[in-house]
C-alpha cells in the first residue's frame, strides 16, 4: 500500500477495556447536578460550545483501532479514533472505511453521531450506514450495545445526528471495502450549473462515465460559468502520481479551460482520501498558506486541517479577523460555515440562488443516496427495523439522490441586520427546496421549526427519556441552535 504517516497497529481488547473503565470512572466523578460533556480540547464543530467548569468524560483511552478482521472486512474502532488513524490501520490490508470524511481529525464516533460525507456517498451513503453495531455510553451512565434489530434498535437508528445528546460511542464495528493502490481522476468542466446537474444525475444513476466505472464523485463550483465534477476510478496500474501535500494545491489543479476534454490526474489512494485536508479544501488561503512566498516557508507538517483549527481558535479568542476588518474601516463579518443537502434535481436552483445572494466561492458539491444494501452482496442486509425506522433524526428518502453543498467562509454584516442574517436566509431556502442542513455549525431555527426538522416525528423525545432520563446530556436543540 502507499506511503503512510505511520501504520497504526490495532491495540486490542484489553487496552480498549482499560479505556472504557477510565471513561466510566470519570462519569461517576461528575456531580449528579452537573452536565456531562467530553473532556476534549479539540473539535470539528464550528458552533460555540458553552463553557463548563465541571470535570468532563475522560476519553483519552478511546482513540485507536481495537481490531481489524481482513477476512470479514470489518474493524472494531474506538469512538474517538480519528479517520487518519483508522485509514492507516486498514490500508495495509487493502481495505478502507466505506465513507472517509474529508478531514483527518474527524473521529468515527463524531461522524456517526454528527454525520459525515465524502465522494463515495453516492454509492455507500453516510458513515453510520456501514456500522454493524456500537457500544454507547448513554446519559444514564450505562454502556449499551446498539444493534439494528432487537430492543436497542431504537438507539441504533436514532443515534445518527443526535450529536452526543443521547450518549457517546465507545466502540463501533464497521464494514470495510477493498481499495486499490491508486485513484485515476477525470475533471469535467461545465459552463452552466444546469449541464453539471444533468451529468451528475446520470453518473449517480449509472456509476459510469464514458465507458469507465466511477468509484468516487464530487465537484467544485468556482462561478456560475465555471464548475467541475471530479470522477475517481480505483486502479492498480503503476505510473506517476501527483503530490498535493506540499507546494501544489489540489483544488487549483482541478481547473482547466476545455469543456470538451477532461483533465486527468492520478493520486495514491491515501493521498486521494486526504486530498482536501492539506489546504482544508481552500480555507488555508485565509491564513496566507496559499501565497507561494509564505507556503515555501510553511512547515509541511503544519499544512493540515488540525493546525488551521488552532489558528481559528486563536482568532475566536482574540477576535483577530474583526480587529483587522475594523482597522480597514470595514464592518465585522458573519461566519457562514455550513453543509446543506438538497434533492439532486434542485441543485441548480440552490446553487444559482446561492451565487446570486451569498458572496462566497468556491463551493463544494457531493452527491449522496441512502445505501442500497440489497444490491450489495457484501453488505448488511436491511432488517425489518431498517424499513420502519431508517434514520429518524436526519430523514432522507430511500432511492432519492441528494447533493451536499458545502461553503465555508464569512460575509460582511449589514448594519441593522438581525444576528445570523445570511445563515437564516440559507436555512429558509434549504427548507423551501425540501432539503436539510447539518448541525455542526451555527443554526438559528425556532424551537418549533427545529423539532419539526430534527426530532424524527417525536422519536427523539422518547429516546431522550429512555436513554437519558435525568437529562445529564444537553438536548439536541440546546446543543445545535445559536442563542444569545
Amino acid at each position: 500500500m502507499p506511503r503512510s504517516s505511520g501504520v497504526k497497529v490495532p491495540y486490542g481488547e484489553a487496552v480498549h477495556r482499560h479505556g472504557v473503565d477510565r471513561l466510566l470512572r470519570s462519569y461517576r466523578a461528575i456531580p449528579v447536578d452537573a452536565p456531562v460533556r467530553l473532556a476534549k480540547k479539540t473539535s470539528n464543530l464550528f458552533r460555540a460550545r458553552a463553557a463548563v467548569n465541571a470535570p468532563g468524560l475522560d476519553v483519552s483511552g478511546l482513540g485507536g483501532v481495537v481490531s481489524v478482521d481482513p477476512q470479514a472486512r470489518t474493524a472494531d474502532v474506538a469512538g474517538m479514533c480519528t479517520y487518519e488513524d483508522l485509514v492507516d490501520a486498514t490500508l495495509p490490508y487493502g481495505l478502507a472505511p466505506l465513507v472517509v470524511p474529508q478531514l483527518k481529525t474527524i473521529t468515527l464516533g463524531g461522524a456517526v453521531t454528527g454525520l459525515g460525507i465524502e465522494s463515495t456517498s453516492f454509492r455507500n451513503g453516510l458513515p453510520h450506514e456501514s456500522v454493524l453495531e456500537m457500544d454507547i455510553l448513554t446519559g444514564s451512565g450505562e454502556i449499551v450495545t446498539a444493534r439494528p434489530e432487537g430492543e436497542t434498535a431504537d438507539l441504533f437508528h436514532g443515534f445518527p445526528n443526535s450529536y452526543g445528546s443521547l450518549g457517546y460511542a465507545t466502540r463501533l464495528r464497521i464494514e470495510l471495502e477493498p481499495v486499490k493502490r491508486y485513484v485515476a481522476l477525470r475533471h469535467l468542466r461545465f459552463d452552466t450549473i444546469a449541464d453539471l446537474q444533468s451529468v451528475l444525475a446520470r453518473i449517480v444513476d449509472e456509476r459510469t462515465w464514458d465507458g469507465t466505472s466511477v468509484d468516487y464523485l464530487d465537484g467544485v463550483v468556482f462561478s456560475a460559468a465555471e464548475s467541475y465534477l471530479t470522477l475517481g476510478t480505483q486502479t492498480d496500474e503503476p505510473g506517476p502520481v501527483s503530490d498535493y501535500t506540499g507546494q501544489d494545491i489540489y483544488y487549483r489543479s482541478i481547473q482547466h479551460v476545455s469543456v470538451n476534454r477532461p483533465k486527468e490526474d492520478r493520486l495514491t489512494i491515501r493521498d486521494y482520501l486526504w486530498r482536501w485536508d492539506t489546504d482544508w479544501f481552500w480555507c488555508s488561503r485565509a491564513f496566507g498558506a496559499q501565497n507561494p512566498k509564505i507556503r515555501r516557508l510553511w512547515p509541511k507538517r503544519l499544512l493540515r486541517s488540525s493546525f488551521y483549527w488552532k489558528l481559528i481558535a486563536l482568532d475566536h479568542k482574540y477576535s483577530v479577523a474583526d480587529r483587522i476588518e475594523a482597522r480597514k474601516g470595514n464592518p465585522p463579518r458573519e461566519r457562514v460555515v455550513q453543509d446543506i443537502e438538497v434533492p439532486l434535481e434542485r441543485t441548480r436552483e440552490f446553487v444559482e440562488w446561492f451565487l446570486d445572494e451569498i458572496p462566497i466561492e468556491p463551493i463544494w458539491l457531493c452527491p449522496l443516496k441512502l445505501r442500497d444494501t440489497e444490491s450489495s452482496p457484501e453488505g448488511r442486509r436491511p432488517s425489518a427495523s431498517d424499513a420502519q425506522r431508517p434514520w429518524p433524526l436526519y430523514p432522507l428518502e430511500p432511492k432519492r439522490a441528494y447533493v451536499n453543498v458545502g461553503f465555508w467562509s464569512s460575509v460582511p454584516i449589514v448594519p441593522g441586520a438581525e444576528e445570523g442574517a445570511a445563515n437564516r436566509l440559507i436555512e429558509n431556502k434549504v427548507a423551501e427546496l425540501d432539503g436539510h442542513k447539518s448541525l455542526y455549525s451555527d443554526s438559528y431555527y425556532s424551537k418549533d421549526e427545529f423539532e419539526k426538522l430534527y426530532y424524527g416525528g417525536g422519536e427523539y423525545p422518547a429516546l431522550k427519556q429512555k436513554y437519558d432520563p435525568r437529562s445529564r446530556l444537553l438536548d439536541l436543540f440546546s446543543k445545535a441552535v445559536q442563542r444569545k
